[in-house]
């Protein structure tokens, strides 16, 4: 059995934000919180890279009160509120000053299964337990408050950990990310990754390729 590893801030100076997306799935996610440990394994992301991207908060390099987390040194967590409701968990990669982030959008429950139904009010195991964004920071009690902190040291609240779980690419499904129809030529990107064929995954689930379009070196189609 392969020794679990903490994902380095090596990890995530990855200046291909679009590889780390995909990479990221089947890593598993872990949440230590009021002393209790939750975890899942991350079956769906979606990859956000500026300044060219115009569904990414970055884009054209802005620097807001909220976006200045994003052009922190790869391995912060940027996390931010959807709607006023939903905490979005973001990883910053890359290194300091180049804005990209992957979307953590749905997890596979490991640790702390009982609490992760309790934070989510949900009696019973269902695969809507954390089969979307918002969902997922609920389940692992990710809120606001993590954000701009680091995620790769032992001692962080937040760590991804790498369980020697190796995803091949045939089992990976790649579409256009969500909610971002304003982003004109960027809303059809196939930047949002996700096991294929796990029930965790969020919905819609029908947008999906079988077949991989051909990608440039950045990950647009060609």
């Amino acid at each position: 059995m392969n020794e679990a590893k903490l994902l380095s801030q090596q990890y995530y100076l990855n200046t291909d934000v679009v590889a780390l997306a995909k990479d990221l799935l089947g890593k598993h996610l872990e949440v230590w919180s009021d002393g209790i440990r939750t975890s899942g394994i991350i079956v769906e992301t979606e990859a956000y890279r500026a300044p060219d991207d115009r569904a990414c908060h970055a884009h054209l390099n802005k620097f807001t009160k909220r976006t200045k987390t994003m052009f922190e040194q790869g391995g912060t967590a940027y996390i931010y509120l959807c709607y006023g409701i939903h905490h979005l968990f973001n990883i910053v990669t890359a290194p300091e000053g180049m804005a990209h982030a992957v979307l953590i959008r749905a997890t596979s429950p490991i640790d702390g299964l009982e609490t992760q139904l309790l934070r989510r009010k949900t009696p019973k195991r269902k695969y809507d337990l954390s089969n979307g964004p918002g969902k997922v920071s609920q389940a692992l009690a990710i809120t606001k408050q993590y954000n701009g902190t680091t995620i790769f040291r032992e001692d962080d609240t937040i760590q991804i950990w790498d369980h020697g779980t190796i995803v091949q690419p045939d089992k990976i499904l790649a579409g256009p990310r969500v909610g971002i129809a304003y982003a004109q030529e960027s809303c059809n990107l196939p930047w949002r990754f996700r096991l294929k064929d796990n029930p965790w995954t969020s919905k819609p689930n029908n947008v999906f390729y079988t077949d991989w379009p051909a990608l440039d070196a950045y990950g647009n189609p060609i």
